[in-house]
């Protein structure tokens, strides 16, 4: 699970979210006990209220040795100047992360998401920053949602050419627990959302003489762990997906389409997942060191919305046109150590 991705508001991976899930830990004792990935989903309130009573004084210990967390600020280039730029899932997470940088190089920014609130805050705060974005409410479940969508942002701003198609989402259990509507809910979205969006953005992209599709996978389409077996079929797909629209519209369209996959990334979505939204960050920050400790060990920590927006705005600029029917993995290394 990224943690990252879209904003469709369940219990969401992107994003993100996007890849694994982020491990809790007993922070009393000396050496913090290894918990698997999949506990940390299963963090109940009794274990909570104890981290939040030793938080204070463990929470500074577990965080030794972990690396510093970056600030990442827009690289200013302002490599989509006079570009429409799509984003879907952009209310929180990677997807606001990208569509800020992208406004603010230049791009006129179209993003859609369910949360109206924050959709508008989001709009609100690029503008207020000088760049320029729509918000448009949409569920990438629908199909008329997703057109609509796609065929404002094209009509309001003159065309369309990059697309970010980031939205996702995640329940997470035993396989055979899943109940139809769960399963077929996380595969509408990641996967089928997917589908709608490539199928309504490519005629504009075709239209504008060719363009950049970036689309949040995960890494647990690489390597992933128990409970995440509807999430992790819909980011195989996607990868598939990829790669097929790549040599589909590249030849004859000019068509570059790419997969990001994210690590595990501090956001609103890996919490909510990890049933610890709630908790302060004095509890929460030794929680993220544990995990890093454990799963992370070259670059001990979570990635951060940010850094992941910026790998996919690099995909989507023109600074790499050789690149097309691939994957860039950000992750700190995490695949491939748990591999």
């Amino acid at each position: 699970m990224t943690g990252d991705e879209g904003d469709q508001n369940r219990n969401r991976a992107g994003a993100g979210d996007g890849t694994t899930d982020p491990a809790g830990a007993e922070v009393r004792s000396s050496e913090p006990r290894r918990y698997s990935r999949r506990r940390l989903l299963a963090t109940s309130a009794a274990s909570a209220g104890v981290a939040v009573l030793t938080g204070g004084v463990a929470g500074v210990a577990l965080t030794q040795g972990t690396a510093p967390t970056p600030t990442i600020a827009p690289s200013g280039r302002m490599r989509f100047r006079d570009k429409v730029v799509l984003v879907t899932g952009a209310t929180s997470g990677i997807g606001r992360a990208a569509a800020i940088q992208f406004a603010a190089e230049g791009g006129k920014v179209g993003f859609c998401g369910r949360r109206q609130e924050l959709g508008r805050q989001v709009e609100q705060h690029i503008r207020q920053s000088g760049g320029e974005a729509t918000y448009i409410p949409a569920d990438v479940r629908s199909e008329s949602d997703v057109q609509r969508f796609v065929d404002t942002v094209a009509d309001r701003y003159g065309g369309l050419d990059v697309c970010f198609n980031n939205a996702g989402i995640t329940i997470q259990k035993p396989v055979a627990d899943y109940t139809a509507q769960e399963w077929e809910d996380v595969n509408n979205t990641n996967l089928r959302g997917n589908f709608f969006a490539l199928k309504y953005e490519i005629p504009h992209l075709i239209a504008r003489g060719g363009g950049v599709i970036v689309v949040t996978a995960s890494t647990n389409a690489v390597i992933t762990g128990p409970g995440k077996g509807a999430y992790a079929a819909s980011k195989h797909g996607i990868i598939g997906l990829v790669q097929s629209a790549a040599h589909d519209y590249g030849k004859d369209h000019n068509i570059r389409v790419n997969a990001l996959l994210p690590g595990t990334t501090d956001t609103e979505l890996v919490r909510r997942v990890a049933g610890v939204e709630n908790l302060p960050a004095s509890v929460w920050q030794p929680m993220k060191a544990v995990f890093a400790k454990q799963h992370i060990p070259d670059v001990p920590r979570m990635a951060q919305p940010e850094e992941i927006a910026a790998a996919a705005l690099i995909l989507a600029s023109d600074d790499l046109p050789f690149m097309t029917a691939a994957q860039l993995t950000v992750d700190g290394g995490m695949t491939a150590f748990a591999s």
